[in-house]
């Protein structure tokens, strides 16, 4: 019996596969928890459909990120530390504080998890800050650290 799972199943297959198994195990198993349903011809096309769009959609966010990134590319973001005796910064800059700063200078929201700094800036200057906006698209911010 042909069987399209609707869930990740660790010695079946993945989500959208379409599996054989046997009648019995099908009827008693599979198919009362709900793991998968059986791979008529309306189950295939709704599949199919699935796909397509999950394609689709994959394909926008890629497209998004990808103008994102080219628009951080020419954006500079300024963010401004205490300094301690001598000039030298107090602390250092976090990638809260640079999404913050972002969202607050350019109104673009990127999220501190996606931000990843190298070394901590504790010093004052301009930094390259690389950002993984998706799997395939990773973009360069400028990060001047500036003394308040």
């Amino acid at each position: 019996m042909k069987i399209i799972l609707l869930q990740d199943e660790k010695k079946l297959g993945k989500k959208g596969d379409i599996i054989e198994a046997s009648e019995g195990y099908a009827r008693n198993y599979i198919l009362p928890k709900k793991i998968g349903v059986e791979a008529t011809a309306k189950n295939l096309n709704d599949l199919k459909l699935h796909r397509a769009n999950e394609d689709r959609l994959a394909k926008e966010q890629l497209d998004a990120a990808k103008t994102l990134a080219a628009e951080l590319e020419s954006k500079q973001v300024v963010v401004k530390i205490k300094s301690g005796e001598g000039g030298r910064a107090f602390g250092s800059v976090s990638s809260k504080e640079i999404a913050a700063a972002c969202k607050e200078q350019h109104n673009i929201e990127i999220d501190k998890k996606k931000i990843q700094l190298q070394e901590n800036l504790k010093n004052f200057g301009s930094y390259e800050v690389s950002i993984k906006l998706h799997p395939q698209v990773a973009a360069k911010l400028t990060v001047k650290v500036e003394e308040s």
